[in-house]
């Protein structure tokens, strides 16, 4: 079976990828994410994909090397990682009632070029009304304050939905692992 590379250094991703059993290791791209000028969510996930495991396919060209991004969208404005209390508090507030879109973008890169395979995933969280107090409960319970929107849906952030419209629940905690186990098959990995 050949090499297989996360071009990531996320847990959340690590974790995942863990589920489908396939033997791989891990090398940061060191791709900057910044956006684009005028450039959509959804774009900038899929560019950003696709990036990151070509950085990486650079110095391992015969790895089969996977990269991945997640863009959190409320029309169209970005929720980044809230990174500190007061802005996690700050952004459940902006959703409170709101759907937020998660664009997920996958690239795999393999065989030296000849294997090229992307996907953007994009899943709908619809939050309910939420009370201050419940607010302030969640991020003082969770504190998921490296996650995109403030919040972990594998974890009690899930009590704040209304619900999620997708047709790959992974997708939403950082890599879509349906389409993911399709395309490792394709570039010759043995999933499961």
């Amino acid at each position: 079976m050949p090499e297989v590379i996360l071009a990531s250094t996320s847990s959340y991703r690590r974790a995942l990828l863990e589920r489908l059993r396939v033997p791989f290791s891990i090398v940061s791209p060191g791709v900057g994410e910044e956006p684009l000028a005028g450039e959509l969510p959804a774009d900038r996930a899929a560019r950003l994909s696709l990036e990151k495991a070509q950085a990486v396919t650079k110095s391992h060209p015969d790895a089969v090397v996977i990269g991945s991004d997640q863009v959190a969208a409320h029309d169209q404005s970005v929720l980044h990682k809230p990174l500190e209390l007061a802005r996690c508090r700050e952004q459940l507030r902006s959703v409170s009632g709101a759907r937020v879109r998660f664009h997920t973008g996958c690239a795999v890169l393999a065989g030296r070029g000849t294997i090229r395979l992307m996907h953007l995933d994009t899943t709908t969280v619809v939050f309910r009304r939420l009370e201050l107090q419940e607010i302030d409960r969640y991020v003082d319970a969770e504190r998921a304050l490296d996650c995109a929107g403030g919040f972990r849906a594998e974890g009690l952030g899930i009590a704040l939905f209304e619900r999620i419209e997708s047709v790959d629940p992974t997708a939403l905690i950082g890599l879509p692992l349906i389409w993911l186990a399709a395309a490792l098959r394709q570039a010759g990995c043995q999933v499961p």
